[in-house]
């Protein structure tokens, strides 16, 4: 039971809902066009989520590895920090994820596209493969890019256009240009979330030479990059709901950024960086409502 314990907590169940939020809002695109299945609805979410625990699983054995996650930590303490598991059960775990992984992606990539249309296939399973990667890369090995500053840049590469616009993809075989505005939208605040979590550990970051572009950057100039994914990601949403306008159901997803510039007057008022955890979740959730409104306001348009 301990293990079990033990496993869930390594692998930060609190971090799905932000995970499959491009998923969701990349099914909301594809029905605002007349696309869906529930069987491909799914088989996204689970090989999304099968993606994020295998990041978590890395994260927690490369941080672990390299001594970045220490007792002066601001977050809570790590499955391999804590000794809740061995560096053995946690490599072991990585693979069995992996390989789980694969499998959804496969399954998925067959259900969206059967084994006629081939150069799909070929490019859904080298984007799942692809995946894999970033997730592992992002703090394992000695080039992770993680402590190189190009986190960011993955999140909203892979959070935001590959997850809102692969989904789409696998619906509809199309995408539009007006998908890339929740997209990006959905990338940007993915990659605040990020940035937050890089706040938070700027000192020990800094102290274990993790070079976030939080740590890269200073952590005020980071403050205001934070702000500016926040706004970007709000006109983005503006601009597709006056592109997309059928009737009022549109305005809905405003109704989340009422949490997130609450969250954004806070930042902008902490100094420290211990105060600043607390706005993970908050942002986190924020993102995830977001999601969903998106999915409501297309799914019951009139």
């Amino acid at each position: 039971m301990m293990k079990i314990k033990a496993w869930l907590y390594a692998a930060r169940l609190r971090t799905l809902p932000l995970s499959v939020s491009g998923i969701i809002v990349g099914t909301a695109v594809a029905k605002y066009h007349g696309k869906s299945d529930t069987l491909i609805f799914i088989l996204a979410l689970l090989t999304t989520i099968g993606f994020q625990i295998t990041s978590n699983f890395a994260n927690d054995y490369g941080d672990g590895v390299k001594g970045t996650d220490n007792d002066t930590r601001i977050g809570p303490k790590r499955a391999l920090q804590g000794g809740l598991l061995s560096r053995k059960e946690l490599k072991n775990g990585i693979l069995i994820s992996i390989i789980i992984s694969l499998i959804f992606v496969g399954t998925l990539v067959y259900t969206a596209f059967g084994h006629q249309k081939l150069e799909y296939i070929v490019l859904f399973s080298i984007l799942g493969i692809l995946s894999i990667w970033a997730a592992i890369k992002y703090t394992v090995g000695d080039s992770a890019y993680g402590y190189l500053g190009f986190g960011d840049l993955f999140v909203f590469l892979f959070f935001g256009l590959l997850a809102v616009l692969g989904s789409m993809f696998l619906y509809a075989n199309f995408i539009t240009l007006i998908a890339l505005l929740p997209a990006t939208a959905i990338g940007l605040l993915c990659t605040a979330v990020l940035n937050l979590n890089n706040l938070r550990d700027y000192e020990t970051d800094k102290k274990s030479q993790k070079n976030t572009l939080v740590v890269l950057m200073g952590f005020e100039n980071a403050k205001k990059y934070h702000y500016t994914l926040l706004l970007i990601s709000f006109l983005c949403i503006i601009f597709y709901m006056f592109l997309s306008f059928e009737n009022w159901l549109i305005y809905i997803p405003l109704l989340a950024f009422v949490p997130i510039f609450v969250h954004l007057k806070k930042v902008y008022n902490i100094k420290e960086p211990v105060k600043l955890d607390p706005e993970l979740k908050k942002l986190a959730l924020s993102t995830f409502f977001l999601s969903v409104l998106i999915f409501i306001s297309c799914y019951y348009k009139i």
